[in-house]
């Protein structure tokens, strides 16, 4: 398989079209998260470009204490966006505490809650994009994701969480293409692009927690093979075992006529 790609016409696509969507839709202003990595960042600069930066509200959100939140707010003020902080911490206590995970507080025939580390893992991404759509709706902006096909196609992501938006800015573009377009935008610091991806969670590394690399998922894609046959199949498995998370599975045929229909 002949694989190219070309960043600059990438990028310039990426603007137009959400251009478009905007116009199609009717909406001028967007909301995001910006953790400070290559996926937000890219999404903000390819936003402030289509729509400009006054347009464009960038909202971090730590949980407790974010080490590198610097790296957030370097994003912000590189692209001359609108910022605001809004710390999730309070929330997740509060949640964990009214779900026995800071003590049993189970009623009398309720069952109680067992902590659980990926579920409480994957709350912080529901908990960011319930905080997200609040400000979306009461600015009357379009909430913009910042996930890339790698992520979407191997699962890692939450559903309900960062897989909720209003428009998928990056689901065309593997984890590798999102840096090479990044890299084109001399408004966008170029550590922040190549950074080592973290979900800013459970303190490992994206492919540490995959045990796969981003490179061997990106020629998966694009060239059927990352030329290591175990890999592939683990790849593989992951895509299908996380099709869930990008197709809504309806049970219910109403209509009686099952493959028919």
């Amino acid at each position: 398989m002949n694989y190219t790609f070309n960043p600059s016409k990438a990028r310039d696509n990426l603007v137009n079209e959400i251009r478009k969507l905007a116009e199609a839709r009717g909406f001028t202003r967007v909301v995001l998260g910006i953790s400070g990595g290559k996926d937000s960042s890219v999404t903000a600069a390819l936003c402030a470009r289509a729509l400009g930066a006054e347009n464009v509200y960038g909202v971090m959100l730590p949980d407790g204490e974010q080490k590198d939140i610097s790296d957030s707010r370097r994003v912000c003020e590189a692209l001359g966006i609108h910022a605001r902080t809004v710390n999730i911490g309070k929330i997740h206590t509060a949640l964990r505490e009214a779900t026995d995970q800071l003590g049993p507080v189970a009623g009398e025939g309720e069952f109680s809650v067992p902590p659980h580390r990926e579920s409480d893992i994957n709350v912080g991404p529901r908990l960011r994009m319930t905080v997200l759509r609040y400000i979306a709706q009461a600015i009357g902006a379009h909430l913009a994701g910042t996930g890339n096909l790698s992520e979407a196609t191997v699962g890692y992501c939450t559903k309900d969480g960062d897989t909720s938006c209003d428009f998928a800015t990056l689901l065309g573009l593997t984890s590798v293409e999102v840096v090479e377009v990044g890299l084109t935008m001399p408004e966008l610091p170029r550590d922040l692009v190549e950074k080592t991806p973290t979900d800013g969670l459970s303190g490992h590394s994206d492919e540490e927690r995959l045990g796969i690399r981003y490179a061997d998922i990106h020629r998966w894609i694009r060239e059927g093979t990352c030329g290591d046959p175990e890999t592939d199949e683990k790849i593989r498995k992951k895509e299908q075992a996380n099709l869930h998370k990008r197709r809504m599975p309806v049970i219910l045929d109403p209509f009686g006529k099952g493959e028919d229909r």
